[in-house]
């Protein structure tokens, strides 16, 4: 440990019970990519609620359910909350977990605000991107992955017209017959170019007056309706995984929809032989898997036993996303040892975990991943329908499980190692197992202090990935420099 490091240290510990100077530390940190992030809910519910006024919407007052106009009976415009503040607090309740009660259903809550503000979001892919570009960057990170679903409605229709077959690469053939998949990734990617031209216009970018998220890296997400019918849900993969190989703005394909559902249990096996399937059509698209967003009391026993195992052995997932049924899985040390060494990280939002779980401290699989010594990333997971930031994620790990500095700092590093970004990374072997090491072409500089040699800039310069992890040791480097000397 550095001298800084040590100085920091020292005063996160000298302020562990003081509230308020510890969310300032926490605000403060340079906390490495957001990594698990779905667009439509990361957004505020304030601006979801704007940005309805703004489109003439109305709401109906009985699900309180964003509706297009015009108002008719049993409905009124979104608008209304401009001026009527019990209707703008009803509305925030309605589409987030503000004021839920403790013992709510907060798993139905919480899933049920997609559906609420559903019909604002669609719309405006680009403006939520500014939003959510701007917080993330205000949290001191320097990457965003965010999950949307491409070409929706064209994939739904689709599936209808090639409906089901057993035998996938027969079904991947009917879907790319005629070029019906390739029109479909052509709908896709005109829909990330309006995208991409609205977050410009709304950030500013290219302007005297840029908003903070204009400099961030964002990679897309293809979100994978694992609820539909099988013949959509393999259309979805397709279309998401042909796109990451044929766009550098989408990386990698996701599902999404509760683990629960009856449909998602019914099928969930036989996704998973989907995506071992296409990984070999599309070799280069990377893949994440919600896996274990399960507890018991939420489902039958023999659902907690194997959808961990499955998501690594059999659909081959680069990381797990919530993963919080590890222990009550068959086997589960065996599949903890082979994401050890196949350095699949797991995504925890503890945030959402508590909120649709009921999981939080010692229940929570957190200690046991590190422990096997599974790379380990924090995320928001929905922060706008959570009410919560990343630095609320990294505060809640450190006073929950006693981190310290060096073990945060890790977990930052973690979140760009593992990240789908192109690159040779700037570090060494296997970080999580032997700590971060700087590569041999830049081993002995220090970011902030030093400037990278000419090998070292040549690797800054050819890979996203170093360049943005030397960007974030910089930063380390300057709060460590504020931070050690604060006591």
């Amino acid at each position: 440990m550095t001298a800084l490091e040590a100085g920091t240290a020292a005063y996160l510990d000298a302020l562990r019970d003081d509230p308020r100077l510890l969310r300032g530390f926490f605000r403060h940190l340079p906390k490495g990519g957001e990594l698990h992030n779905h667009l439509s809910g990361a957004v505020s519910t304030e601006y979801l609620i704007e940005l309805a006024a703004e489109d003439g919407m109305c709401v109906d007052t009985a699900t309180m359910t964003a509706v297009a106009p015009p108002c008719g009976a049993g409905t009124r415009p979104a608008a209304d909350a401009r001026t009527d503040r019990a209707f703008h607090d009803a509305l925030v309740r309605a589409w987030s977990m503000q004021d839920f009660p403790p013992g709510g259903n907060g798993h139905d809550h919480f899933f049920d605000a997609f559906g609420k503000f559903g019909e604002v979001t669609w719309r405006h892919r680009g403006k939520l991107l500014a939003e959510v570009a701007d917080d993330v960057a205000a949290q001191n990170q320097f990457f965003l992955e965010t999950m949307v679903s491409p070409a929706s409605d064209g994939a739904r229709k689709l599936a209808a017209e090639v409906g089901w077959d057993a035998d996938l690469a027969r079904l991947h053939g009917r879907l790319t017959a005629g070029g019906k998949l390739d029109e479909l990734v052509t709908e896709a990617r005109a829909e990330a170019d309006d995208a991409d031209t609205e977050f410009r216009t709304a950030a500013r970018c290219g302007t005297n007056r840029p908003r903070p998220g204009c400099r961030l890296p964002v990679r897309w997400i293809s979100q994978v309706s694992r609820g539909s019918s099988p013949e959509r849900v393999f259309t979805q993969m397709a279309l998401g995984m042909r796109l990451a190989e044929r766009d550098p703005r989408f990386v990698a394909i996701n599902l999404v929809q509760p683990e629960d559902w009856d449909s998602s249990l019914d099928n969930y096996s036989l996704q998973m032989r989907m995506v071992k399937y296409l990984r070999g059509v599309y070799p280069k698209a990377r893949v994440t898997l919600h896996a274990g967003e399960l507890w018991p009391g939420l489902v039958k026993p023999a659902d907690l036993k194997f959808h961990i195992k499955e998501a690594v052995d059999i659909a081959g997932a680069e990381r797990i996303g919530h993963g919080v049924d590890l222990v009550h899985e068959d086997d589960w040390q065996r599949t903890a040892r082979t994401m050890a060494a196949r350095e699949i990280a797991v995504e925890v939002p503890f945030t959402s975990n508590a909120q649709i779980l009921g999981v939080r401290g010692d229940d929570h699989p957190f200690e046991t991943y590190r422990a096997h010594g599974v790379p380990v990333v924090l995320a928001t997971d929905d922060p706008g329908i959570s009410r919560i930031d990343i630095s609320h994620e990294y505060e809640y790990a450190a006073r929950t499980y006693g981190l310290s500095y060096p073990e945060l700092k890790d977990l930052a590093r973690a979140s760009l190692e593992y990240a789908f970004l192109p690159g040779t990374s700037l570090w060494r072997g296997n970080p999580t197992r032997d700590g971060y090491r700087m590569t041999p072409v830049c081993r002995g500089l220090h970011p902030g202090l030093t400037e990278p040699t000419a090998e070292c800039r040549r690797l800054l310069t050819s890979s996203p990935k170093a360049a943005v992890q030397w960007r974030q040791e910089t930063a380390f480097h300057h709060f460590e420099r504020t931070f050690s000397t604060t006591l």
